[in-house]
């Protein structure tokens, strides 16, 4: 890993290109424009990018909204206008080409701009790989070719890079930088209103409305069903907007759910801060879970055909991004069939009750976190800088 202190400083103007689809990618891309400036305070960044990359003084050519598209009805309503917006941003790049083009995750749109770029000659780099170390692998052959560095956020991903000849970088991942090591949980029970001495259940059933239909209910019926074993037992469950919460209470109505429960507005990552134990969905959730050092037990269903579909197509051992990085079986895994409200439930109990694999499950975090704290804004632009000096 390069040393910061050694990277290229430059008084060039030159022009760098990023394009990022979504907010996430807006947080990344400003994060990158503030090291980068370091090392090219004279540089101009410009291409597609939001509110956080605008205050650190890129230019963006289309607001960003107008790639954030969710759901495939949505994108084939809006094929003709993003076909648009990629033949626009391609014929400003190749007219007056940058020094670099950086897509920032968003690959249905930002690879296909990187690999035009690279045909004509553009250096090419792309933030935050896709999912295919895990499912679609055969799509490595057309990001090699779209991508002179590839900038992975987990070390796996690098390693896959790696095995099939495309240069990466692993920078580590953002969010490591910014969650700190030790977690203040008493403060968040505090803050929450809850008791401080009490044992606490954190649910995390998801942010949309199936998965709330689909894992809600499930949930809470594990929970319901450890009321009799522990029945001072909180439930916190952290809800994305008035909607959701109103959906969420109706579910724990119908459940006649005994537990004190607490619905909080937002504020996900308090919420599982305060708990003794988390029980969650697939995601980035059980990443920033992992952060906080926190036991957790991971369930998840699917349609009956999708999972047949997805089963045949993911190529990994694990889903839980913590047994990922770990590669072994640190949290429970409960999917589709096997995620029933009696073997959550039980899953749950073990975590609660087993003071000495809680103490194992924190060391090992503690381990990852550490791994993945690398300075993520830092090592991008160390790969980017060395990507335009040509030591890539």
């Amino acid at each position: 890993m390069s040393n910061p202190s050694t990277s290229v400083v430059s008084d060039r103007r030159l022009t760098i290109g990023i394009v990022a689809g979504e907010a996430s990618g807006d947080i990344l891309g400003a994060g990158l424009i503030r090291s980068l400036r370091k090392r090219y305070p004279n540089a101009r960044f410009t291409g597609i990018g939001g509110d956080e990359m605008i205050a650190e003084g890129f230019h963006s050519l289309v607001p960003i909204e107008r790639l954030s598209v969710m759901g495939l009805v949505e994108v084939l309503g809006r094929i003709g206008e993003l076909v648009a917006i990629r033949r626009r941003l391609l014929d400003y790049f190749l007219a007056t080409p940058p020094e670099v083009v950086i897509g920032i995750d968003s690959p249905d749109f930002t690879l296909a701009v990187e690999r035009r770029c690279r045909e004509a000659g553009i250096a090419t780099a792309h933030y935050v790989s896709p999912t295919v170390w895990a499912w679609r692998q055969k799509r490595i052959f057309k990001i090699a070719k779209s991508v002179d560095l590839m900038l992975t956020l987990f070390p796996f991903e690098a390693r896959f890079y790696e095995d099939h000849g495309v240069p990466v970088r692993f920078v580590g991942h953002p969010l490591a930088d910014r969650v700190p090591m030790e977690t203040d949980t008493p403060a968040a029970r505090q803050a929450l209103g809850l008791k401080p001495e009490v044992p606490v259940l954190a649910i995390l059933p998801g942010s949309r409305a199936g998965e709330i239909d689909r894992l809600g209910r499930l949930f809470l019926e594990a929970a319901r069903g450890i009321q009799n074993r522990v029945p001072e037992l909180q439930l916190v469950i952290p809800c994305v907007n008035r909607t959701r919460q109103r959906q969420v209470q109706a579910l724990v109505d119908s459940l006649e759910v005994a537990l004190p429960v607490t619905l909080v507005a937002g504020r996900s990552r308090e919420v599982m801060a305060a708990a003794d134990v988390i029980l969650l969905a697939s995601g980035t959730a059980t990443l920033e879970a992992m952060l906080l050092k926190k036991p957790m037990v991971v369930g998840y269903r699917l349609s009956g055909f999708s999972y047949r579909l997805l089963s045949r197509l993911v190529k990994i051992p694990h889903i839980a991004l913590p047994n990922l990085l770990a590669r072994q079986a640190l949290v429970p895994e409960l999917i589709q069939d096997e995620a029933t409200p009696e073997a959550l439930g039980t899953a749950i109990l073990g975590q609660l009750q087993d003071t000495a694999e809680r103490t194992h499950v924190k060391a090992a975090f503690t381990d990852l976190h550490l791994q993945l704290r690398q300075g993520a804004d830092e090592q991008a632009a160390i790969g980017i800088s060395e990507l335009i000096e040509g030591r890539v």
